[in-house]
């Protein structure tokens, strides 16, 4: 892929960086590491999203919606609106514990469609296996070490699912399947499913809000983890990331 850069800041992409949630709270968890404030930038079908910058780097925030299908419309439409370097899925998530435990950070390092597929008299086969397309998206590794490392974040897979897990049975099935799952939420794949029509590389940054497993609403924190999301994208080196992502 190549990356425009400007003259003024050599090596710096002209396009910036897009960072895709779910819901508002996620997204003003965001906004509030964009220092001079943000604009909003109508989209086509009557959607918008928030422009601002940090250190130099063109920040644009949108609020998706819930869901994979939501978040691949909504990423596409940004897409073909305005040019990215990068696309950032990122929000709150449940976390397998006790490799993510609440209030931490993931990064993933392979965002995954988990729940894709076919039941099967053998069992659960995604649509890689049936043979319908993929079910991963791969980062830039590169990218990946540098944030996972500037958050003091876990790297590892983040699952993409369109039912929340509720159950113990249904929390050890996908760990089982997926041995290096960090995490679960409902956008990642999506996200990076419409970044790779378009040929920009994506990722996903996830705070933990509560464990995967039995739904237990009394145990959520999810106001820590907007805290820890809002501290993320302070402490993200979003020039460094943008440098960084040519070289993959």
């Amino acid at each position: 892929m190549s990356v425009r850069t400007t003259d003024e800041q050599p090596g710096l992409p002209q396009a910036g960086l897009l960072v895709v949630v779910a819901v508002d709270a996620e997204a003003q968890a965001v906004l509030r590491a964009l220092p001079d404030g943000t604009r909003a930038v109508p989209l086509p079908g009557g959607g918008e999203l928030r422009r601002g910058e940090r250190d130099g780097v063109p920040v644009d925030v949108l609020a998706g919606g819930v869901g994979p299908a939501a978040a691949a419309a909504a990423t596409a439409t940004a897409l073909a609106s305005h040019p990215y370097a990068l696309v950032v899925s990122a929000g709150i998530a449940g976390g397998f514990a006790p490799r993510a435990p609440i209030g931490s950070l993931v990064v993933a390092a392979a965002l995954v469609a988990a729940d894709l597929g076919a039941e099967t008299p053998d069992g659960f086969q995604d649509v890689t296996e049936l043979g319908f397309g993929t079910v991963r998206h791969t980062p830039p590794q590169g990218a990946v070490r540098l944030v996972a490392e500037a958050l003091g974040a876990a790297a590892g897979e983040v699952l993409t699912v369109s039912t929340v897990t509720g159950s113990a049975g249904r929390a050890a099935a996908l760990a089982a399947r997926h041995p290096d799952a960090l995490a679960e939420a409902m956008e990642g794949f999506g996200v990076a499913e419409a970044a790779a029509r378009f040929g920009v590389p994506a990722f996903e940054i996830r705070a933990v809000s509560n464990a995967v497993g039995p739904r237990d609403r009394s145990a959520w924190r999810i106001g820590e983890a907007l805290g820890a999301l809002e501290r993320a994208f302070h402490a993200l080196p979003h020039r460094a990331l943008l440098q960084e992502v040519p070289r993959g």
